[in-house]
């Protein structure tokens, strides 16, 4: 066992501890990002929140700006790509808009990420990602009502009225939990804003 594996097997209670990975550290960046913003995103409280060194940090991004591409980056894969990926599982658009609009106001009321970037949209890396996020999403869910039948600017005015009610649900969930109905209605509110969104002209 070399110096360096012994010294972390001493600091981590006789357990070698495992190498950290540039993801290990977005995820954390975008952890500390949900608990306090862009202004969370610090080397050393990060390095102690994982149990590493500055030195492993430095191994891996050039300087703090480069995580923060890096958490953000990853929040696009996570919270857009991803989702997106799940949902096409279902062949039907309307169960997939009804599954993609449950799943997502469900995380967001669970996770302050999203209120916390839209937060610190003047911060010119955040606004860059929420500009990409807000197109890929909007068009998704547009190309959903396309799907369901409704011409092509229709579909892209209600892509963007389903965007803006998720995001209203969002923003309330954590300002005013209250004013939202609980998990029990949840559903059968959700599914009358998809109904109200899928309604002919």
């Amino acid at each position: 066992m070399d110096m360096a594996r012994q010294q972390r097997t001493k600091e981590s209670g006789g357990v070698p501890r495992q190498r950290l990975t540039a993801q290990d550290w977005a995820d954390a960046a975008l952890a500390a990002m949900g608990e306090g913003g862009l202004a969370a995103v610090a080397v050393e409280p990060l390095a102690a929140r994982l149990g590493a060194t500055k030195g492993s940090f430095y191994w891996h991004f050039a300087n703090r700006e480069a995580l923060v591409e890096a958490a953000l980056a990853r929040w696009e894969q996570l919270g857009t790509e991803a989702v997106i990926t799940e949902v096409e599982a279902e062949p039907d658009p309307g169960k997939r808009l009804r599954r993609l609009l449950l799943h997502a106001t469900n995380r967001s009321a669970e996770d302050p990420l999203e209120v916390s970037l839209l937060a610190t949209a003047g911060q010119p890396r955040v606004a860059a990602a929420l500009a990409r996020v807000t197109e890929r999403r909007i068009g998704y869910v547009a190309s959903l009502f396309a799907e369901l039948g409704f011409p092509e600017e229709e579909a892209r005015r209600r892509g963007l009225l389903a965007y803006t009610a998720y995001l209203g649900h969002t923003q309330l969930a954590h300002a005013v939990p209250r004013s939202l109905p609980d998990a029990t209605a949840r559903e059968r509110y959700l599914d009358g804003v998809i109904d109200m969104l899928v309604r002919p002209l």
